[in-house]
């Protein structure tokens, strides 16, 4: 079986498996799942009261962001990805992921319900904000070319298009905007503000840790099977891909950070990104284009070592469910 194809109703055989990666990262996925209404945000919601306006500005801008790119990832993994793999390992992951983007959208939808924002406010920023409607429309350009009747993923060139939407939703999307995203929400926590709230991303962001693993290694298993891809030229263009969605996240900064607030602002984000897409870069065997530093060191433990906090006083919720078996496994808090 070859990985990438046109996906038939004959592509049903699980066993044996020919990409074991697959299978295992969704057994891992199942152990992950989470549910966003077992957080508390009370706490949350009393620190809010006490932030500046440009705290209050950051945390909406990035429900802004977040709420509808959850499903933009969900639909072009529906659209654009799915239907071009053959892997019924793949299918399963997918199916899995799916899941966790809808459940990462109900986890935001749960945020903004609980906080007293203006919802329909919130939710037209990105319809309005020329720096957010630009990274949709970064995206949806190669989405499209996945929903185009002319695309033929049998050819080299359709081929170089699963890849071009995969580095720009996978790479670029979870792998780069995401994770800017992430460390502002989880730099409240480090000053001990919205600490539920920064729980809650530590396990979407454990979720896209996955998701990006998944597509590192589809993308390096696609151009084994297919080396007639690997060309300097193709190289250098997914390289660019990258390098204009860095391009597109340092104005969405900006407008994230108009002033700056207590130990961030959008120049601190910015290096972090370009630090972050540098290590993306170097994940798909490109060299640094940035060479910048991590100025958000305090990052690496969040993103490299999965971090399980108690969210109520009197109940462990900080569980792997067991792939196996019917019930959850609780496990022992390792953080705070």
């Amino acid at each position: 079986m070859t990985l990438i194809g046109k996906a038939s109703p004959e592509d049903m055989n699980l066993h044996p498996l020919n990409y074991k990666w697959a299978y295992e990262l969704y057994n891992q996925a199942v152990r992950n799942t989470w549910f966003p209404h077992e957080i508390a945000l009370k706490e949350d919601l009393d620190d809010f009261a006490k932030m500046t306006d440009d705290e209050k500005h950051a945390v909406k801008f990035l429900m802004a962001f977040f709420n509808p790119a959850e499903l933009i990832v969900n639909r072009s993994i529906a659209l654009g990805i799915y239907p071009y793999l053959k892997s019924p390992e793949c299918h399963l992951y997918l199916a899995k992921q799916m899941w966790e983007e809808a459940n990462h959208c109900v986890a935001f939808e749960y945020v903004l319900e609980t906080f007293p924002f203006d919802r329909t406010t919130v939710f037209n920023t990105h319809l309005e904000v020329p720096s957010m409607i630009a990274k949709e429309v970064y995206i949806n350009k190669y989405m499209k070319r996945m929903t185009d009747d002319r695309l033929d993923i049998s050819t080299v060139d359709g081929k170089k298009d699963f890849i071009r939407n995969l580095v720009a939703t996978n790479i670029v999307m979870e792998g780069v905007w995401f994770y800017s995203g992430f460390m502002v929400a989880l730099s409240f926590r480090q000053r001990n503000q919205l600490r539920n709230f920064g729980s809650m991303i530590n396990w979407v962001l454990r979720d896209e840790s996955l998701h990006l693993k998944f597509g590192i290694n589809l993308i390096h298993n696609i151009l084994e099977e297919n080396t007639e891809l690997l060309t300097e030229e193709f190289a250098a263009e997914i390289r660019n891909i990258i390098i204009e969605g860095v391009d597109l996240e340092v104005n969405y900064n900006k407008d994230l950070f108009p002033n700056g607030i207590l130990g961030l602002n959008a120049d601190y984000v910015n290096q972090y990104v370009q630090y972050v897409a540098d290590r993306r870069l170097q994940e798909l065997g490109m060299p640094k284009y940035y060479n910048v530093t991590n100025p958000a060191k305090w990052m690496s433990t969040a993103t490299d070592v999965f971090e399980l906090v108690n969210f109520f006083e009197s109940q462990n919720t900080s569980y792997e469910v067991d792939s196996h078996a019917s019930t959850k496994k609780e496990t022992p808090s390792v953080a705070e």
